[in-house]
């Protein structure tokens, strides 16, 4: 299974319409939306584009009761899971966390397959060692607003288990 990895989208619904075009046409069954997505508006236009969409709040909360009627009226398009988020995708353990050092303690774990953060703006792929002995992927895909940092997304596939930054054109 592929999927998008995006963070920090920050209310440019325009910039998170990009980043689910690309993975879509990438061949991405699924988008992981690590939080900042500030209103729920932002994320209307990607839900069009056909690619479920798994999303946690941040930092940067916005509506959060617009954000919960917005995911039960959209029929499975949009999953709002709060602050974090621990999924089963591709026969893979996920977890989601807006923040990088909470999301390091997770991966530290053993628990998850991966592990997906964000509020740095700074993409980034880690393979880390875990206290069972085997290791846990920590990914951070950016930001897909920018906001001094280059317009990122990470593109990953579960079976093989790797992943990829992208830049946004």
């Amino acid at each position: 299974m592929k999927i998008a990895v995006v963070s920090d989208s920050h209310d440019h619904g325009d910039l998170l319409v990009c980043a689910v075009e690309l993975a879509r046409d990438w061949g991405a069954q699924a988008v992981l939306h690590c939080g900042d997505v500030i209103g729920g508006n932002t994320l209307r236009r990607a839900m069009g584009l056909g690619l479920p969409m798994h999303v946690i709040h941040g930092n940067n909360l916005g509506d959060i009761p617009a954000m919960s009627r917005l995911a039960f009226e959209s029929g499975g398009a949009v999953v709002y899971h709060g602050g974090e988020a621990a999924l089963e995708l591709g026969q893979r353990r996920l977890f989601m966390i807006h923040y990088p050092h909470l999301a390091r303690g997770m991966a530290l774990t053993g628990d998850y397959d991966a592990v997906f953060c964000g509020h740095s703006h700074q993409a980034g792929i880690e393979k880390v060692a875990h206290v069972r002995g085997g290791y846990t992927w920590l990914v951070n895909p950016g930001t897909v607003a920018g906001f001094g940092e280059p317009r990122t997304l990470v593109l990953g596939d579960l079976e093989a288990l790797s992943f990829t930054v992208r830049a946004l054109g």
